[in-house]
């Protein structure tokens, strides 16, 4: 079931304007955290994936550009078969579609921690250092929907 808390007051939720973009940055900066793991030449359509993100976040981007730029990461991790470079390019699909949804900034934490995982690094440690980028005003939120979802790293 969907958290309503992430639901736009657009569209009669309580996430406010200034917190969306918030979620999306954060969506980001787990994303081009992990980026790295992809390999040593990343998709373009990841990084241009990621500038939507950020275009949008600035107004300058619209949800429906967002989106097709989401499934063109989704399609990089669907067209690859290393474990790592499929959870980055989720995680940054997740990221720019948290202009459409704004729950999917979870998804691409998540995502992040699975790549981290696959790679054998510290989970825990990149655990930290999401929650550590996390602005005040969406920290609880975040924290909270973790906590619900129980953020395991399969």
């Amino acid at each position: 079931m969907r958290d309503k808390r992430f639901i736009a007051e657009h569209r009669g939720g309580p996430l406010k304007k200034e917190q969306h973009y918030q979620l999306i940055q954060w969506a980001c900066d787990c994303s081009e955290h992990v980026l790295h793991l992809y390999g040593e030449k990343v998709d373009e359509r990841l990084v241009n994936a990621l500038n939507t993100a950020q275009e949008w976040k600035l107004g300058n981007s619209s949800v429906g550009h967002a989106r097709k730029a989401s499934l063109s990461a989704i399609a990089v991790a669907n067209e690859s078969s290393y474990t790592s470079t499929i959870a980055v390019a989720r995680s940054v699909g997740h990221a720019v579609a948290t202009a459409h949804m704004a729950d999917h900034s979870l998804g691409a934490a998540w995502y992040a921690l699975k790549a981290v995982k696959n790679e054998g690094k510290s989970v825990d440690d990149e655990i930290k250092w999401q929650n550590e980028q996390l602005p005040l005003e969406i920290k609880d939120l975040v924290l909270t929907a973790r906590k619900a979802k129980k953020f395991e790293i399969i």
